[in-house]
């Protein structure tokens, strides 16, 4: 009896030996986002940091000022973006049991990891609120790592806050067509366009009348007609010797003007004018700020509205007088006209060259995009792209200045980067406060 009691105490215990062997786990794997493991991507910008400290990400509620709101041990904080006609600012504000806690009562300090720098930031107490101490640049894409003390509480959060940023995969970049290049200095040619008008050169217009007075006999030329040196333009019958004379063109030109008829009476005014359209002038009007720039002997382009008629000048002194009205200033060009391409009253437009300039920083025109309300570029972290809002200066189509939102060396898509927009929008990267 004793030994099949012991046989079955031996087959029990075998059983739950195996049972536990079976039921025996594996120590628990690395968590890929910072719960005590690691990921190799984390320090190549590609926007998916990890919290520090092993603190898990937090996903932020909507707050009742429409910003971010965050639950923790016994009080709560509201972030918010504030930008509503002043540089964007952190405004905090804190909660306990559902009522505002006094901005006194509350210390906050908030660090941005940006993709590739860190933002430190202090809050001081404003009103009913915590108000950050400098403005927060655009883009506001980052990482938030918040600390709060409140009654000898102590809350950290970190959560995520992108925009306008997106991951594209090497291979997915390539065939896209996606082209990097670096922000530096570029040599900028800038053009400055100037309307004008064309006139009749002055020099080259004979106003002919009767050397004495009378009555006009005939005429032989109509209005638009064109004329020789010596032609005959009418008669004239003397009212004192009674004899007929000629009145001859002094020169070749059309017949612009003409108000002699048959059996007219002659007097001061003249019967004829004659213009000489083989050269005419062209004035272009330069506003009072490119005056400084726009200096004679500097080369243009003048076209037609149409782009019919085109010619290469070179810009004289200006006119000794300004409009009074408008304050612009004038240069009159004289513009060859044998071909009768260039018709007085008609409009124009001169393209004027500026002498080059270096552009300490400039990115290629190609690489602009539109987003909300800014020019941008996108900058490439890794395999992260993310929009930069510019400051733009000085252009000459090809290259742009850029007064800031950009550093120099940054690394930016020059071409195809409708592609990263594209890819921007569809994952929704909005500007959400």
């Amino acid at each position: 009896m004793k030994k099949q009691i012991l046989l079955i105490v031996l087959l029990i215990g075998a059983g739950v030996a195996a049972a536990l062997a079976v039921l025996k786990l594996e120590p628990p794997a690395a968590n890929a986002h910072g719960h005590g493991g690691s990921d190799d991507h984390a320090d190549q910008g590609n926007g998916h940091s990890h919290p520090p400290d092993g603190l898990t990400k937090t996903v932020p509620a909507e707050g009742p000022r429409g910003g971010k709101l965050l639950r923790g041990d016994g009080f709560e904080v509201e972030v918010t973006i504030f930008e509503d006609g002043i540089p964007p600012e952190f405004r905090l504000y804190g909660y306990a049991n559902g009522r505002p806690i006094p901005p006194l009562e509350l210390k906050v300090a908030i660090e941005l990891q940006r993709l590739d720098r860190k933002e430190t930031f202090t809050l001081q107490p404003c009103e009913n609120f915590l108000q950050s101490d400098r403005s927060v640049k655009e883009p506001h894409s980052f990482d938030v790592n918040l600390r709060a003390e409140y009654a000898g509480k102590s809350n950290r959060w970190i959560y995520e806050s992108y925009e306008g940023r997106t991951t594209i995969a090497p291979e997915f970049a390539r065939s896209g067509g996606l082209v990097i290049a670096q922000a530096g200095p570029a040599k900028i040619q800038e053009i400055v366009t100037l309307h004008g008008t064309v006139f009749a050169d002055a020099n080259r217009i004979a106003r002919v009348g009767a050397r004495f007075p009378g009555v006009v006999k005939s005429t032989h030329r109509q209005l638009g007609d064109s004329v020789g040196s010596g032609d005959v333009l009418a008669v004239v019958e003397s009212n004192e010797s009674l004899q007929s004379y000629e009145i001859k063109s002094p020169h070749a030109g059309i017949v612009t003007e003409r108000s002699a008829n048959a059996g007219s009476v002659t007097g001061d005014a003249p019967l004829f004018v004659i213009t000489d359209l083989s050269s005419v002038w062209v004035e272009l009007k330069v506003f009072a700020s490119d005056v400084r720039q726009i200096t004679p002997g500097l080369r243009a382009t003048v076209r037609s509205i149409d782009g019919s008629a085109t010619a290469e000048v070179t810009l004289p002194t200006y006119l000794p007088t300004a409009a009074s009205d408008s304050q612009t200033r004038t240069f009159r060009v004289p513009l060859n006209n044998t071909d009768g391409r260039w018709t007085p009253g008609l409009r124009v437009i001169a393209v004027v060259n500026l002498p080059p300039q270096e552009a300490p920083l400039a990115v290629r025109t190609a690489a602009l995009q539109s987003f909300r309300d800014f020019t941008v570029v996108f900058a490439q972290v890794g395999d992260t792209y993310e929009v930069r809002m510019l400051e733009l200066g000085r252009s000459d189509g090809e290259w742009i200045e850029v007064l800031d939102g950009l550093t120099l060396g940054e690394r930016y898509v020059a071409e195809n980067s409708f592609i990263v927009k594209a890819d921007v929008m569809k994952s929704g990267a909005a500007h959400d406060h």
